[in-house]
């Protein structure tokens, strides 16, 4: 055994060095790359996906694979096994000219996405989404022929995963948040937000930023922050974890929760055990799972009356004029304020999942070729004034606001709702270890980690993403968690 887990274990960590060179090429595509230099870099991108995939479909990890599959395995190797296997049979089934191409088109897409969103012109990024789409049609093809398109692509994101189960929970969602929200609009105390509405200075954002980080246990010794038009996390090993933000001078609020937001992704990377370190299982497991961490520490913590209690002497310190005469009281009720919006990251927890919604729908009927790229705009457009009310303005701050479709990553979105409902129930099981609220008014978040640390983070992707849902949540997923946690925090804070 010892010999053939070597040998895989050299394979893995030749194909740890390509992810390692794709990801940080991504990083500088987003953070420092020229902008005509996308041309290259899909080149350079092509040619080592290329390589990677001729590794994982190659005859060397074939034998080997089938040699592992008669030992005796412990529950690590056996992981490892069971990942490369599915690895494999996926790539597999990719034609290798196509796979190359295919990837050219990822990198060149997310360029054009780049453009047309400075721009505010879908028209410059439409032909590159309609050749994204096109791939994944035929990606499914290749994976699963006798399953939905778009199944297909849920259960790559997320093993399990189906309509079947999102339909559901979508609807349910949706039937809880429209009436509180339509009472909040009724009936809700107001809330005072006109300071939130100046400059708030990039120097001292920027602070902000590293004290949050600091407080959160990411040290610039191990995590490093940059800026990037959409915020991001990229993992390269446990070791190096790369966060970024968008600074906007007149929104504080939304720099503040994206560096909490991306800091609870860089904590569970950080986190994985080391043993696992340049292996395929020394990375977070799915998105819905990664997704919880990054909306409990958002919005579980980032939000709450206790951590922003703990925060507000720095708040103060950093922003002296634009915080005179607020209270934290204030303060806290601004930030955690319902009210439809047009950006998805910027949204309140209640409006949030609409905005998921919306995004799975469209989707859907992409993928499905029920709605043509060109009549992307327009359905985005109807569907945020029927279920948010509000009419977009243009294409950056409608159908161009995020990066996910440029890359390919469609049937993602679901996680991060998943992911919202997975962290409530997931601080609902570790407030019976631990004095949640008294961890984040201290400002010492080391239980929390820890306790995360134990159930979620330090297995990467050792265990299946049911398991370690039911490890973190304490038992089986129970989506009324979340529906609890919302209507007891919005009825409070707007005295229902």
């Amino acid at each position: 055994m010892d010999q053939i887990m070597e040998k895989i274990r050299e394979i893995e960590k030749r194909l740890f060095a390509y992810n390692y060179a794709l990801a940080l090429i991504g990083i500088d595509d987003a953070t420092a790359a020229p902008t005509e230099s996308a041309e290259g870099r899909s080149e350079a991108v092509g040619l080592l996906s290329m390589e990677q995939y001729r590794l994982l479909v190659g005859p060397e990890l074939g034998a080997l694979l089938d040699q592992a599959a008669g030992l005796n395995l412990d529950r690590q190797a056996a992981a490892e096994v069971r990942e490369l296997r599915r690895m494999r049979e996926q790539y597999t089934k990719i034609p290798p000219e196509e796979f190359a191409a295919d990837s050219r088109v990822f990198t060149l897409s997310q360029n054009a996405w780049q453009k047309a969103k400075a721009a505010s012109d879908f028209s410059l990024f439409a032909p590159w989404l309609e050749k994204v789409i096109e791939i994944r049609r035929r990606w499914a093809g290749y994976f699963a022929p006798e399953k939905d398109v778009y199944d297909v692509w849920l259960n790559y994101y997320q093993a399990g995963l189906s309509m079947a189960q999102a339909d559901p929970f979508f609807a349910s969602l949706r039937q809880q948040i429209v009436p509180l929200l339509a009472e909040i609009q009724e009936k809700g105390r107001p809330i005072r937000t006109d300071f939130l509405t100046q400059d708030w200075p990039l120097d001292a954002q920027a602070q902000l930023s590293h004290f949050v980080m600091e407080v959160m246990g990411l040290t610039r010794e191990h995590c490093v922050l940059a800026e990037s038009e959409h915020p991001f996390t990229s993992s390269l090993y446990d070791g190096d974890v790369r966060i970024t933000t968008h600074y906007l001078l007149d929104n504080m609020v939304s720099n503040l929760y994206s560096v909490v937001h991306e800091g609870g992704h860089a904590l569970y990377e950080r986190n994985i055990r080391p043993a696992l370190r340049y292996t395929v299982l020394g990375e977070g497991s799915c998105p819905g799972v990664h997704e919880s961490q990054s909306r409990l520490f958002e919005n579980y913590i980032g939000r709450s009356r206790e951590f922003l209690s703990y925060l507000w002497p720095e708040l103060n310190r950093l922003f002296p004029a634009q915080l005179a005469g607020v209270s934290c009281e204030e303060f806290y009720r601004a930030v955690n304020l319902v009210t439809p919006s047009l950006i998805r990251t910027d949204a309140d927890e209640l409006t949030y999942p609409l905005h998921i919604m919306i995004r799975y729908e469209l989707e859907k009927q992409l993928l499905h070729g029920e709605l043509a790229v060109q009549d992307l705009p327009a359905a985005w457009n109807r569907m945020y004034k029927e279920y948010l009310g509000i009419d977009v303005p243009d294409d950056a701050r409608g159908v161009l606001q995020d990066i996910h479709w440029s890359g390919g990553d469609l049937g993602y979105f679901p996680s991060y709702a998943l992911g919202t409902a997975y962290a409530a129930q997931m601080v609902e099981a570790m407030k019976k270890e631990l004095d949640f609220e008294g961890c984040c008014a201290s400002g010492n978040l080391e239980p929390i980690q820890e306790y995360l640390a134990r159930q979620v983070w330090q297995y990467g992707k050792e265990l299946q993403p049911d398991e370690l849902i039911r490890s973190g949540c304490g038992g089986e997923f129970d989506p009324s968690c979340f529906a609890r946690y919302l209507e007891t925090k919005y009825r409070a804070l707007y005295a229902l």
